[in-house]
């Protein structure tokens, strides 16, 4: 009886939970366009936390028949007979018109995540997708959370996570994220390069299926310091990091300029670069797949992917977003869900048959 659940449960279609974002945004309508595609929606069921009347009005507005089928959030569930169901918060009323940041805004958005990430702790969605929500909302509402990623640390109670992007062959991970450049100094820590190393060799293992991966690390200061002319932090810091990666077992080398780090990374040299601030790993992510680019929090027991773009409040309403990252971040998310629920199988196969002899 036992194994039949287990067998089922490997068997059936995987299903991602997707966040509609801060409904002022540009959410509603990437997330209707993404998913209007026949051959996405064949990939995976999807659960959708949102407000159903926007995505009606993105729909209408971008001449989309509607795909899904409304469901009281309340009685949310795995076993939905459609593809694709919006679970509908009808109890909040944000006007379509509203392209701004706003409390209601904050509110919303900020629900259908903390049911989202029960859903994903519960076993009810594979993973999670974000759309993009407005920081200035969340601060209107009160949110105890500047943004995605304390929120999920947090309610996942994760004291280690790291920011990850996908960008075609490129996986990075930041060392230090929304950081002031001169602030980095006071932040910058053996520990603060280590963690986002480590966490990434897991994340490219446990979700991109690479059994070794070989990362490469690069430096804070022009020519990597150049032995000390440029800055002290390679040697004191970074290198340190590197070595105590080696240590336990991680095939980590650095550090390296990054000015021809990423030139060899995008290259397909290595299977993943953590760079040690925001801009440093985002301008050749960006010029990469600016599109197409992904974001996701690696250190969590969930997996969540996002867009990398924001709410773009400028150009809500008006028809003209790009669905293409989402598109991304929802194909990213049903690649790593299968390939852990393969390793998952894997490792329950090899239990038993160890049992067995």
């Amino acid at each position: 009886m036992t194994n039949s659940r287990q067998d089922n449960s490997f068997s059936r279609p995987l299903t991602i939970g997707i966040t509609m974002g801060d409904p002022g945004g540009i959410g509603p309508e990437i997330l209707v366009k993404a998913l209007a595609d026949p051959l996405l929606r064949r990939e995976a069921k999807f659960i959708i936390f949102g407000l159903d009347e926007q995505l009606e009005y993105a729909a209408d507005m971008a001449e989309v028949t509607p795909f899904w089928i409304r469901h009281p959030h309340e009685k949310i569930s795995r076993d939905y007979p459609r593809q694709v169901v919006v679970a509908d918060y009808d109890e909040y009323s944000v006007p379509s018109y509203l392209h701004r940041p706003s409390r209601a805004g904050g509110e919303c958005s900020l629900r259908f995540c903390l049911d989202a990430v029960s859903a994903a702790r519960d076993g009810i969605i594979d993973a999670l997708v974000t759309a993009p929500i407005s920081k200035a909302s969340w601060h209107l509402a009160e949110v105890p959370w500047p943004g995605h990623t304390e929120m999920l640390a947090d309610r996942c109670k994760s004291p280690r996570k790291a920011m990850m992007f996908v960008a075609g062959p490129l996986k990075m991970a930041l060392a230090t994220i929304h950081e002031a450049l001169f602030e980095i100094r006071h932040k910058f820590t053996i520990g603060c390069v280590f963690e986002p190393i480590d966490l990434l060799n897991t994340a490219l293992q446990e979700y991109f299926g690479i059994t070794n991966p070989k990362i490469a690390v690069a430096g804070l200061n022009p020519h990597a310091g150049e032995d000390g002319q440029f800055g002290d932090e390679e040697q004191r810091i970074i290198k340190p990091a590197i070595l105590l990666a080696q240590e336990v077992g991680i095939q980590c080398v650095g550090p390296f300029p990054a000015d021809t780090l990423f030139v060899h990374a995008a290259r397909g040299d290595y299977d993943g670069v953590v760079a040690m601030y925001h801009d440093q790993g985002l301008i050749p992510i960006k010029l990469l797949a600016m599109d197409e680019a992904v974001n996701v929090t690696i250190g969590l027991p969930i997996i969540r992917t996002s867009p990398a773009h924001g709410t773009a409040f400028d150009i809500a309403g008006k028809g003209i977003a790009r669905e293409s990252s989402m598109k991304q971040a929802i194909r990213t998310a049903v690649e790593m869900a299968a390939v852990r629920r393969k390793r998952s199988a894997d490792k329950k196969l090899n239990h038993a048959n160890q049992a067995r002899h």
